[in-house]
């Protein structure tokens, strides 16, 4: 892009001056965009300048000796902060025990740290059908590829954390355990599953593995002088944490219907009050809601059930507690739409091959039966033959929490939380359905409106510390949720830095949420610039990546001058459009080939420049 740079006169200059520059390609990519913006006079101070730099330059550092480098190697590849938290409390009790270790998100691993690692411990979820969280995804690459290493010289162990309503339960952690396994390493401990409730196992395995290793290292040179954290150090910090066995009930401020009376969607802004909570979160994490199965509908079940309700079942797979099954329905089981994996498990157990053939059908043909179906469908068409009430319960998946992303900013507005919630409901089989936790949400109003929460933070999903710094935000439907509290944050805080939203929908008269916001935002100029799609609007259906492509040109333009880019939203269809539309434009406008833009769209991910916060 830059035609100012020379060659020697007895060289012939190449057909493009960065080709033969010892630059990666996506610095590349923004050093160009930097030096075509300079006038001749500037080139000649930054020329001067890097010169200079270069004779201050002091030299290398020399490589750490053996003994200093980590005795452990921590990877976590989250996607919701699960695996990260769980990975920093291992971390933790690391450094309780004196233990020298790295802690390395996957999206930063590279063949270097596996050929040095001596110990590897992995923490990591399965995100959708059996795919690795996206910020571990280049790390699965590397795993699964031949440029992996020999590992003959690595211990591990994995700590696999799944949902077992899905088919492919815990499948990362299984396929990272047995490709370890392959490459040689040696395994310290085996790999621990865990379900949606997931701290006990977590726990667990935490203990063992460093227990393993405490005995492993007793007397080695990794072992540092530490003194142990006292108890009351030690609890002091989450002597006022929430979790969703403890949750804090938020009283119900605010209710409010977003879309008009004419969309097909019913979506609402609700306001929950913090007071006395001591609750503190950040543009981007997440509202965790305890989800209790509505009353009408267990009852609707134990009429097709021959158990009594006060039946005792186990509580969860971890432990010995037991509570009556109608209990257990309301609070601890998904009896919702069901899942190929209840339905395989249920077919065995009361062996049904007509029920069997339907779960091993194609993908296609059990998504047809699947479709609207719920528990109660199929106990009503299958009874449970051979099943004693604590069997059935076994069956169940675990009823999990739901996370809402935070809609405002604690600095606006300090003892709330907002949230921007799509209520699932619909009909089928004669029935009408609704979400376990957004059908609850829709009627909750007035002065006995209470609900229980607890804070979900996710580190992955921030606002850059510098507030000069240009964001762009890309969050369709309720995805727009955390760019609310991203503009309220920075409103609020006096930061500087450029805000670009793009914005899609169904219809611009009836699902444009939070329109008189934006309208007044960019009134005051803190929203420098909104892009809109409505899906509906027009013959030819428009969403968010078609106007990113529209404006391709200057997207680039914001992107090479540093500027961070978020994605929030449906992580099936979305997601993937909006990150293919965005290598097409660092390819294109950046001057890049396709590998060198995926290559400068992952550099984005490593520097986060470039988060997503998609489900």
């Amino acid at each position: 892009m830059s035609g100012n740079a020379r060659a020697p006169v007895a060289q012939s200059p190449p057909s493009d001056p960065w080709a033969a520059a010892p630059i990666p390609p996506a610095l590349a990519a923004e050093l160009r965009a930097l030096v075509a913006r300079l006038d001749r006079e500037q080139r000649l101070w930054l020329s001067g300048f890097l010169a200079g730099l270069e004779a201050q330059a002091a030299p290398a550092p020399m490589a750490a000796p053996e003994a200093a480098r980590p005795a452990v190697t921590v990877l976590f590849g989250s996607q919701t902060g699960n695996s990260e938290r769980l990975a920093k409390q291992l971390a933790d009790r690391l450094a309780e025990r004196g233990i020298r270790f790295t802690l390395l998100d996957m999206l930063q691993c590279n063949k270097t740290h596996l050929q040095e690692a001596q110990t590897l411990l992995l923490v990591v979820s399965t995100h959708g059908d059996g795919d690795p969280p996206e910020r571990a995804a280049p790390f699965a690459e590397l795993l699964a590829s031949r440029k992996a290493p020999r590992l003959e010289h690595v211990r591990y162990s994995v700590l696999a954390l799944g949902d077992s309503s899905y088919e492919k339960f815990c499948e990362t952690g299984r396929r990272f355990d047995a490709r370890l396994e392959a490459l040689g390493a040696e395994r310290l401990h085996p790999r621990e599953e865990c379900d949606v409730d997931f701290e006990a196992p977590a726990a667990r395995w935490i203990d063992a593995v460093v227990g393993k290793l405490e005995q492993s290292l007793a007397s080695s040179s990794a072992r540092l002088h530490v003194e142990p954290l006292t108890g009351d150090r030690r609890t002091a910090s989450v002597s006022n944490a929430y979790t969703r066995k403890n949750p804090f009930v938020a009283a119900v401020l605010a209710n409010q219907r977003l879309t008009a009376s004419g969309s097909t969607k019913d979506v609402r802004h609700i306001e929950l009050s913090l007071e006395g909570s001591n609750i503190h979160y950040e543009p981007g994490d997440s509202i965790g809601i305890v989800p209790r199965n509505r009353e009408q509908d267990v009852d609707a079940l134990l009429e097709h059930l021959p158990f009594a309700a006060e039946s005792a079942v186990p509580v969860d797979a971890h432990s010995q507690s037991t509570m009556p099954l109608r209990q257990a329905l309301i609070e601890r089981f998904e009896i919702g739409p069901v899942t190929r994996r209840f339905l395989e498990r249920y077919a065995e157990a009361i062996h049904s091959p007509e029920l069997a053939a339907v779960a091993s059908a194609s993908d296609e043909e059990v998504g047809r039966f699947m479709r609207g179906r719920h528990v109660v469908d199929v106990v009503r068409a299958h009874a449970p033959n051979g099943l004693d009430a604590a069997g059935f319960a076994r069956l169940l998946p675990p009823l999990a929490p739901r996370l809402y992303s935070i809609a405002s900013s604690q600095h606006a507005t300090p003892d709330e939380a907002h949230l921007t919630v799509s209520i699932v409901q619909y009909e089928s089989f004669g029935h009408a359905r609704r979400g376990v936790v957004s059908g609850t949400l829709a009627d909750l109003s007035g002065d006995d409106a209470f609900l229980p929460i607890y804070l979900h933070r996710n580190p992955a999903f921030r606002l850059p510390a510098d507030r000069e710094t240009p964001i762009v935000m890309i969050g369709p439907g309720t995805g727009i949720a955390p760019f609310r509290a991203f503009l309220a944050e920075r409103d609020a805080t006096g930061a500087s830095g450029r805000n670009w939203l793009f914005f899609g929908d169904r219809t611009f008269e009836h699902d444009f949420l939070y329109q008189a916001e934006w309208l007044d935002l960019r009134k005051r100029g803190l929203l420098t610039r909104m892009d809109v799609a409505f899906s509906r609007d027009q013959e030819t259906k428009c969403y968010v990546q078609h106007r990113m492509l529209e404006h391709g040109a200057e997207l680039w333009r914001w992107i090479a001058e540093g500027a961070y880019v978020y994605v929030c939203g449906d992580a099936q269809h979305m997601a993937p459009d909006v990150h293919a539309a965005l290598s097409r434009i660092v390819a294109e406008h950046g001057a890049l080939t396709d590998e060198e833009a995926a290559e400068y769209v992952l550099e984005m991910q490593q520097q986060r420049r470039y988060q997503r916060d998609v489900y």
